[in-house]
């Protein structure tokens, strides 16, 4: 019996014993589950993140023309509303976010845990959805849930974060396509946007933001951040703001003028520029076809580009000028010496040249002043190929202006060798057989306002940060194109046309005007087609102001002649920039 009652005891003993090291065995592995295994501990610091804004395009006189919008998303957990007060939130945001309560009901009830009420919210409504979501914590519209896995309890309530931004144009389609526009680009999450066209791509660098703002910092339970000594702010650097040399109240009248001649002429397109001639300064680029850049349609595709710096096209005898200043500068003719005007019709080599008005003799000067191709054909004979060439090409045509815009074109010249053929160089004299854009005719002709020297025409006048820090755009220096007097002969002869010549319709009493018109049939598929474009390339001065100005009309189809359709849009231009005070008539009363 006693050998049985020590057995008993001892293997109770061993029972025991056993029971407490497996206990302790439990006890060391949930120890060494809980240290290896990462647990959900929250964090004592929050963090908040603002991006920067893209810049501002400002016009001369201040208007913002693009300007960007933050855009923010407004998320809420539906298992952290009270289901008492669901109603009582769903009326309150539709009040503070102007959507239907009908919407915001559909959103909450069709899916339950994390939803997005709107992605389109602007900062105006961010900031009083801000204020609501304390208002809801405060109602006490929002509960607490213990999380299962921590047993820790916490609350998620209405949370406005940035999504984005967007590019907003408050003139519409003013100044388009030179302003360009914007494409959308997703970076982590948040929309940004990009220049795809004319300033908006040209000053990409400039315009786009340098840092976003950075807080990082102690949170009290509610997740609100405490700023304090152990908080770190980083500033936000915004893009810079890119101010024009171009007014608005001046530009929206340019393109009424344009809008109204395109309809009167039934064109298919009507583009003007006005440069300051001693510096370059654009004051307008202009032209009829624009589109608004929020919303472009398919049909708006073909006014996407800049045609001012895009479309090359045959002159036609705006060229002329050039061509006779090229002569006068090698001393290969005098502006008095007489050309036989064949009475409307030559022919040199195999091709016939013809004039629309009939000439016997007239002076070398009138071949410009009354738009003679036959007489401009047989002066440019004197020329060398080499020298009809560097001539062009000196004036700047074939080679870039080097405009402050992205994709201008060339344009092209016939080469020196083709230029001794006596067919291309008459075709070349009177701008046949080359293609120029209008910034390329506004850039040459500018030499016969500005005392032989060319300019770089420029849009942007300075860059401003967000201190109002203004950095001046260096203005690019003049060069000598042609001799100054020189270019005062070509000067008189130009004034001249346009107070015997082609260029009548353009006279405006007290001011100082000059010009040349053009007219050039269109090619398509090779051949010459009857279609024209129409130009008037010429400048218009005050005793203090001088601008150089350039109109293209573009298949005008109730005429095809430049004096009816370029000429008249020249001439409300120069009307427009006395009315604004541009120009001041010398006239006594």
């Amino acid at each position: 019996m006693q050998n049985i009652s020590n057995r008993t005891k001892s293997n109770k003993i061993f029972l025991l014993f056993s029971i407490i090291v497996l206990g302790f065995v439990v006890f060391l592995s949930v120890m060494l589950f809980t240290a290896i295994n990462p647990r959900d501990i929250p964090s004592l610091y929050t963090s908040d993140t603002s991006n920067a804004k893209r810049g501002n395009i400002i016009s001369a006189d201040g208007f913002h023309i693009a300007t960007t919008q933050k855009l923010y998303k407004a998320i809420v957990n539906t298992n952290y509303i009270d289901p008492k007060k669901m109603d009582l939130f769903i009326q309150l945001f539709s009040i503070y976010s102007n959507i239907d309560p009908k919407e915001i009901q559909k959103l909450l009830y069709k899916k339950k845990g994390v939803v997005v009420l709107s992605y389109n919210i602007n900062s105006k409504q961010a900031q009083y959805l801000k204020n609501l979501a304390f208002e809801l914590r405060r109602y006490k519209v929002f509960v607490e849930i213990e999380n299962p896995k921590t047993h820790i309890r916490s609350m998620q309530g209405l949370n406005i974060i940035e999504s984005g931004e967007a590019r907003i144009y408050p003139y519409g389609n003013l100044l388009t396509p030179v302003i360009g526009y914007p494409h959308k680009i997703e970076d982590d999450g948040y929309t940004k946007i990009r220049g795809v066209k004319g300033v908006e791509k040209r000053y990409e660098d400039e315009l786009s933001s340098k840092q976003d703002a950075k807080q990082f910092a102690p949170r009290d339970v509610n997740n609100y951040m405490i700023l304090n000594k152990d908080s770190y702010t980083k500033p936000g650097i915004d893009g810079l703001d890119v101010k024009l040399n171009i007014p608005v109240t001046l530009q929206i009248k340019v393109e009424r003028i344009l809008d109204k001649m395109k309809k009167e002429l039934d064109a298919k397109h009507i583009m003007a520029v006005i440069m300051s001639s001693k510096d370059g300064r654009i004051l307008s680029l202009a032209s009829s076809n624009r589109y608004l850049p929020q919303n472009i349609l398919k049909s708006d595709y073909p006014s996407l580009n800049t045609w001012a710096i895009e479309y090359a096209f045959e002159p036609g005898s705006v060229i002329k000028p050039l061509t006779f200043t090229l002569l006068l500068e090698k001393k290969l003719v005098n502006p008095y010496d007489l050309v036989n005007g064949h009475n409307g019709k030559f022919k040199i080599g195999r091709k016939v040249i013809t004039d629309e008005h009939k000439f016997d003799w007239l002076s070398a000067e009138n071949v410009i002043v009354y738009s003679s191709n036959i007489g401009m054909a047989q002066l440019a004979q004197k020329l060398s190929g080499l020298d009809f060439y560097e001539g062009l090409s000196r004036f700047g045509l074939s080679h870039k202006t080097n405009i402050d815009l992205s994709y201008e074109k060339e344009g092209s010249i016939p080469t020196s060798s083709q230029l001794d053929d006596e067919i291309y160089k008459a075709t070349a004299s009177y701008g046949y057989g080359m293609k120029v854009t209008l910034i390329q005719l506004i850039n040459a002709y500018d030499a016969f306002n500005n005392n032989g020297r060319e300019v770089i025409p420029t849009l942007v006048s300075s860059l401003i940060d967000k201190d109002g820090k203004v950095t001046k755009i260096p203005m690019d220096t003049s060069h000598q194109v042609i001799d100054p007097a020189t270019a005062e002969r070509m000067k008189k002869i130009l004034i001249k046309t346009v107070q015997e010549g082609t260029g009548k319709k353009a006279i405006t009493p007290g001011i100082e005007v000059g010009g040349k018109t053009g007219t050039a049939h269109i090619v398509e598929e090779g051949e010459y087609v009857y279609k024209y474009n129409t130009s008037f390339l010429g400048f218009a001065n005050d005793a203090s102001h001088k601008y150089t100005i350039g109109v293209v009309v573009v298949q005008p189809t109730n005429n095809h002649f430049a004096a009816q359709t370029a000429v008249p849009v020249f001439k409300k231009i120069v009307d427009l920039l006395i009315d604004e005070n541009y120009l001041k008539p010398n006239i006594v009363k």
